[in-house]
Parts: structure tokens; sequence; C-alpha cells
């Protein structure tokens, strides 16, 4: 047996990086390879390592980040319009499996009536063991996978509860009231700290620290503070805890930026294989070979448990009325027994009966507890991997058949001009929120130097700007190019790399004013938008963008008509996904009819409220409803645009005077055709643009009538 620390560490990490090499040739998930392969070094099998602490440790921060990640990527609006659906399967997937135990124990197996209740709540609960291969495919979203995480926490914690109770009455303590009062009671407390205490302590510090270090520390020590805290306070399993601090965390860490991306590769490339081959060293399969009933108990447990997940998730699956895949994939994410289940055992084999003496269950049981958390794992992976590319693919087959918008047609490629080191961070995340993940097409960064002050000094610069948004993009994992270019007017070279690289929109800093008389946009940003006619956006964040609670959108009368009109509200509608963040229009009622339809099709996991502006003028009333942690976006309209109107010459007086201090995000919509077609149906679409021309004719038959 190997016992140097170096050595145990490299075969760990041969295992981690062969498994999926080998086990994806056989089509097999590569979570099957890595508990397999922890059966065949294991104690168990030929012996080479030992299941020590270190395997202990690192097996229970793979669990917490297991489900730490699932809270985490959660869709919260997913989550309340799933809400009873989940705590619907979550009842069906606790109390059939439960009943099955129950049986299997009392009937099958002959145990005794506490024996049998405690292989209940073995067969109850279940972990989400497969998460990971969901993330991997990019289904998370999907409302099979949010109803079975929210039914994997209430088989947990039911399971769990039930076995408090049983633990008391075999001690002889009975069922105490006092005791679950006070269970209530410390209980309690933990929600109220977990989703009232600790949001207000992680947003002031993620408005103070931006180091990348520090915030990936804090966010570990949420997690282990989290499960602690579930573990001693309440009595509950600390994947509890876990999970409940993916959930506060879930609208401080957007799924783009760089911290979510450093959690997802620590999790999956160390903490979450230590788990899974940690589990594969418990089995023994031994005992099957030379104790006649041990096949016998293994071969019961796993059917029973099998069966009766899978009966859940059919009943549950068409209750709903949902698809096969997605009835395949609530049986895959429950069907696994592991950290729970093990707990469960463990306390078994403590647990003394007062009459006898003897173990609750005896070791035997562990076995075969064991080998059962080995082949339901297998089914859970095989299941879930085959449920993920099912679901995977019957959305792009939908996709295909809704590409009717700019979302789907989209030719996105967003220009980046950096300058400002100071506002290159918030520039890169707004960029990482807005753009399409589907496409993954790269970010364009643009340094320009001034060819007349050619110095060492200003190719310092340069390098600087584009280096820092190099690393920002390589730690969130999006691909950027960097051009430098030489020009003595920046706004014309600008828009020369923007043709030069088939670029469909521009995103730019805020110019910070220097003095009195400078405007409120600056000479290059207002440059930009009288030369070009594509998108520009314009940013200025108070606040880091993660802390943000609330977009609120200002829409101009008539924006509707806009050529650009479905690209930016694309745009914007990412970022409040990403952020997690409520979504409020401020629009006239003609422009309402073609906003809500829209964002109930293509973004309804967003949560979106509207409100009545007729008026333009009315902006500056918005000071009243934009609070300090707000996004205020302002889509505004260049001169000769259909929905310009004289109050616009007054939009940089109204920005400086009453949200100088507001995050702020400053739209100016793309002129040209973004495509041939439209989300409006083509009857509507023809008449709107019939009646914007009209329109059109008359005001300038009225202007000409006048002037003559």
């Amino acid at each position: 047996m190997i016992k140097d620390p170096t050595w145990i560490f490299f075969i760990v990490v041969c295992i981690i990086f062969t498994a999926p090499m080998i086990f994806s040739k056989l089509r097999i998930p590569h979570l099957v390879g890595m508990i397999l392969a922890g059966v065949v070094v294991g104690e168990n099998g030929l012996n080479l390592l030992q299941r020590d602490a270190s395997f202990e440790m690192f097996g229970k921060v793979g669990i917490y980040f297991i489900m730490f990640l699932a809270g985490l990527e959660m869709n919260m609006q997913n989550l309340k319009q799933n809400r009873m659906r989940g705590i619907a399967f979550g009842a069906m997937t606790t109390v059939i499996p439960f009943l099955f135990g129950l049986f299997s124990g009392l009937y099958l197996l002959n145990y005794s009536i506490e024996a049998s209740l405690l292989l209940a709540c073995i067969f109850a609960s279940h972990t989400l063991v497969s998460y990971s291969i969901v993330g991997r495919y990019g289904v998370t979203n999907d409302p099979s996978v949010t109803v079975s995480v929210l039914a994997t926490m209430i088989a947990l914690l039911s399971a769990l509860l039930f076995l408090a109770g049983l633990s008391g009455v075999i001690k002889g303590d009975g069922i105490d009231a006092l005791f679950w009062i006070f269970f209530v009671l410390r209980f309690g407390i933990f929600l109220l700290f977990m989703f009232w205490v600790l949001p207000r302590i992680i947003r002031v510090f993620f408005r103070k620290f931006s180091d990348p270090i520090m915030l990936f520390t804090f966010t570990i020590a949420v997690i282990f503070l989290s499960a602690a805290m579930a573990a001693e306070m309440c009595g509950l399993e600390g994947i509890f805890g876990a999970f409940l601090a993916g959930l506060v965390l879930n609208r401080f860490i957007p799924s783009t930026s760089p911290l979510m991306n450093r959690l997802e590769f620590v999790a999956g490339a160390i903490f979450i294989p230590y788990f899974l081959i940690g589990v594969g060293m418990l089995v023994n399969i031994r005992p099957l070979f030379y104790e006649g009933n041990a096949a016998l108990v293994v071969l019961i447990m796993v059917v029973a448990g099998t069966v009766s997940k899978y009966l859940a998730a059919v009943i549950t699956r068409r209750l709903f009325r949902w698809n096969r895949y997605q009835g395949l994939m609530m049986f895959g994410l429950t069907e696994a027994h592991a950290a729970g289940a093990l707990a469960m055992v463990l306390v078994g084999t403590h647990l003394k009966m007062p009459n006898s003496g003897e173990p609750l269950m005896s070791g035997a049981v562990l076995d075969g507890v064991v080998v059962t958390i080995l082949i339901s794992c297998i089914i859970s992976s095989i299941v879930t991997d085959r449920a993920s590319k099912g679901i995977k693919m019957s959305v792009g087959s939908r996709n295909a058949s809704e590409r009717r918008d700019s979302t789907a047609l989209d030719d996105e490629k967003i220009l980046i001009p950096l300058n400002n080191l100071d506002n290159i961070p918030q520039i890169m995340d707004t960029a990482f929120m807005m753009r399409n993940r589907q496409l993954n097409r790269g970010l364009i960064c643009l340094n320009i130097i001034n060819d007349s002050d050619l110095t060492e000094e200003a190719k310092m610069h340069s390098q600087e700007c584009l280096g820092i948004a190099t690393q920002l993009a390589s730690a969130a994992d999006v691909p950027v190019q960097t051009k430098t270019r030489l020009a003595v007017n920046f706004v014309m070279a600008t828009i020369h790399s923007f043709y030069e690289n088939d670029a469909s929109e521009i995103l730019i800093g805020l110019h910070h004013r220097q003095h009195t008389a400078d405007s409120f946009f600056g000479t290059f940003a207002s440059g930009l938008i009288d030369g070009i006619a594509r998108q520009i956006s314009i940013v200025n964040l108070q606040i880091p963008a993660n802390t943000l609670r609330k977009i609120v959108v200002a829409v101009p009368p008539k924006a509707q008509y806009e050529r650009g009109y479905y690209r930016w509200i694309n745009r914007v509608a990412r970022i409040a996904e990403d952020l997690g963040c409520v979504l409020e229009f401020y629009a006239s009622e003609e422009t309402a009819q073609t906003l809500i339809p829209y964002m109930k099709e293509r973004h309804n996991t967003v949560q979106t409220e509207y409100e009545s502006m007729e008026i333009w003028a009315d902006l500056p009333s918005l000071r009243h409803e934009v609070n300090a942690d707000h996004l205020l976006v302002v889509v505004a309209a260049r001169r000769g645009s259909i929905s310009w109107n004289a109050s616009f010459n007054k939009l940089s007086v109204w920005l400086s005077q009453y949200f100088s201090n507001t995050s702020l995000l400053v739209i100016y919509p793309d002129q040209q055709a973004e495509s041939e077609e439209s989300f409006l149906s083509p009857k509507r679409s023809q008449q709107q643009t019939l009646d914007s021309g009209s329109r059109i004719t008359t005001w300038l038959s009225h202007w000409i009538t006048k002037a003559t």
C-alpha cells in the first residue's frame, strides 16, 4: 500500500485525467469511471491506496461543492415558477421510496421495525452526484433540473428529521416535544442568518473588495460556514447548508463572471473527483461472492431503491405533462444514494438496541448499502447523461424552428475601445453579460495610440490596457482579440476598425468630465454616435455589477419601430438573467404591447415588470424610482430617427443633473436592418413600416410648408 502523500496525489491526478479519456471511448459517463477507479485502487481492490483523512476531507469538500454549485447555478426565476412542482416531486420522491424501503426491510429482509425505518430513510434520501453532467451539457435551466434539485433538499431534510426522531426513540429519549421546539428555534435562527444577515455581509464585501483571490477565499468561507452551521446548530448534514449558501450567493456571482469560472474549475478538477474516488474506495464486493445472503440484500436494495425512484419520476412527469427526457432527468438526478445514505447507515451501525445491545445495523448491511451506493451512482450517471443529451437536442431543435428574431440570426461581434485603466473591469464585465454565450464569439478589444505622441509610455499604456482585458477574459473563459491602432483621429480610427473587423456594435465606458465646460458624453462618444448608425452602448457602474438588485429600463415612445429594437432588448435581458435581477421597463403602452410578448417568449426566465411612461420628458421623474443599487438603462435615439424627439436634446443635462451618482447604461440602438425577419408578424411589421414612413413624410411636408 502506498503511503507517501506525493505518490498518493500523483495516482489520484492520473485517475482524474485518464478516466474521462478511457470511459468516453466506451460511451460511459466519466463519473462512473471515477467511482470504479476508486473501487480498483482502494483497500478492497488492489489495495494501492488507503482511504485516509485526506480522502475524507477532500471528499466532504467535493460533495459540498456539488450541492453549492446546484444552488449557485439555479435560475431563481425558474425556481419561483416551479417551486410548487418541486414540492410535489419532493413529496413523491420521498414518500414512495420510503414505503418501498419499509416494505423491503420488514417483509423481504426480515429486519426489525427500527432497522426497516432506517432503511426507508436511506431509500428516501438521495444526492446530486450526477449534477456536474447537467452543467457540462448546459441544461441547468431546464425545469426538470430545477424541480429535481428542490426535491433533493426536501427529501434529504425529511429523511434527516425522521432519522433524528428515530434515534431519539431508540436511545430511550422518546419523542420529546422540547427537542423539536428547540430544533425549530435553531433552524429558524439558521435560516434568518442565511437569508437576512449573510446577504448583507456578502454585499458589503463584494462592494469593497475586487481582488480575485480574496473573493474566491471569501466564497469558500461562506460555503463552509453555512455547512458547519447546518451541521452543528441544526444537527443536519452540511450539504444542506452548502446548498443554501449557493442560493444566497446566486445573485452575487454571475454565471459569466471569472469567479464562477474559478469555482467550477476548482470543483471539477480536484474536489468532486476526490469525492467520487472516495466513494468507490468504500465499496467492498468480496462479501457478494462468499456470503450467500449478501448478494440478495444488495439485489433487493438496488431493485427496490431504483424502482421506487423511477416510479416517483414517472408519476410526476405524467402529472406535469413533460416529455420522457425530462422524466429521465428527474429519475437520474434523484437515483444516486451517496453522502446522505452513507451518513445514515453509519448512524445505524453506532446505534445500540435498548434490549439486546446489538447495533441497529450490522457491518454486512453497511457493505450492502455501500455497494448499493456504487450501483445507484452508476445508474444515475448513465441516465442523467442520456437525459441531458435528449434535452439538449430537443432545445436545439426548438431553437432552430424559432430562428425568426435577431437573437438566432445574431451577427454579434462586440468591439470594445479601451483607454482608461479604471473602467476596464466594469466594461469587460458588462460585455461578458451582454454577449450571446450560445454563439461563443470572441470580443474585440481595441486600443488607439495617438500617432503624434508615439512614445514608449504610450505603448506601455496600450499594452497594459489590452493586458488587463485579456486577463479578465481568460479568467471568464471568453475568447478575445486585441488590436492596437495608430491614429490621430480616435473616432475615425474606431469606425474604421469597426468595419474592418465586421463588428456588430460598440461598447465603451462613460467619459469622465475634466471640467464644467466638458460635455457629458465627451467628444469621443459623441463622435461615434454621429458617425456610425450601429448600436453603441455607454456604461458607467457606480458599484460592482454583481451587487445590483434591479435594472430599470427607460424606453422612448416608438422605440419598437427602430431596426435595432430587439438587439438591445436581448442585451439587457441577458444582463438581467445573469445577475438574477428584476427587469423593470418604463415604456408607452404601444411599446409595451411588443415588449411583453417578446420577453415572455424569448426571455421567460427573467422576472419582468412594466410601468407606463408615455412621454419621454418624464425621464427625470425616474430619479425617485432608481436607488443606489439599481442600474438605469436609457434607450436613447439619434437625431432624425423614428423614436427621436426634441426632449432628447436635454438627455445629457438630465443624466448629469439627476443621475450623476447612478449606475448607467445608455444605448443608442442600431439603425440598420439586423435581419430580414422580425419577431412581429409579417402583416404587422409591414403595417408598422408604412405607418412610420407616413409619419416621416407628414413631418417633412409640414416642415417644408412652414419654411416656405
